[in-house]
This record gives C-alpha cells, sequence and structure tokens, in this order.
C-alpha cells in the first residue's frame, strides 16, 4: 500500500461534465494526476469532505461509461 497522497494543497477543477445547475458536481486535480499518476475526485458541495483517488486506467472506464450515459436513472 502507498502513502497517502497530500490533497491539501490540490488545486482543484470542476469537470466539464457536471451539470451546470449547481448540482451534480464533480472535481478532479489535474496536476496531482499528472504529477503522481493518480486521479483525485471529490464532490464540489463539499470541499472539506473525502476525496476518492483512481488509478489511470480505472478513472479512463468511469469516463467512458458516463459518456455512454451508463450511470442515469
Amino acid at each position: 500500500m502507498s502513502a497517502p497522497i497530500d490533497l491539501s494543497r490540490a488545486e482543484w477543477k470542476t469537470s466539464s461534465h457536471s451539470s451546470v445547475d449547481g448540482g451534480n458536481c464533480v472535481e478532479w486535480a489535474p496536476a496531482l494526476a499528472t504529477a503522481h499518476g493518480i486521479v483525485p475526485v471529490r464532490d464540489s458541495k463539499i470541499p472539506g469532505g473525502p476525496a476518492l483517488t483512481f488509478g489511470p486506467a480505472a478513472w479512463s472506464s468511469f469516463i467512458t461509461a458516463a459518456s455512454y450515459g451508463y450511470f442515469q436513472p
């Protein structure tokens, strides 16, 4: 198991796929994704809350599935 990544200084960006009504917003930290090979993700409505981290392959699979609408209610 690797050491946790310090996310306290991460620069978070709102996903371009987040809804524009302020509801379903996801943020990610692209600089950390590049520097550490992980993709940190959090809920923009809870900036002090937990963040999840994904490996590049897992994140790519998630983005592909979301773009095909697999997670729509």
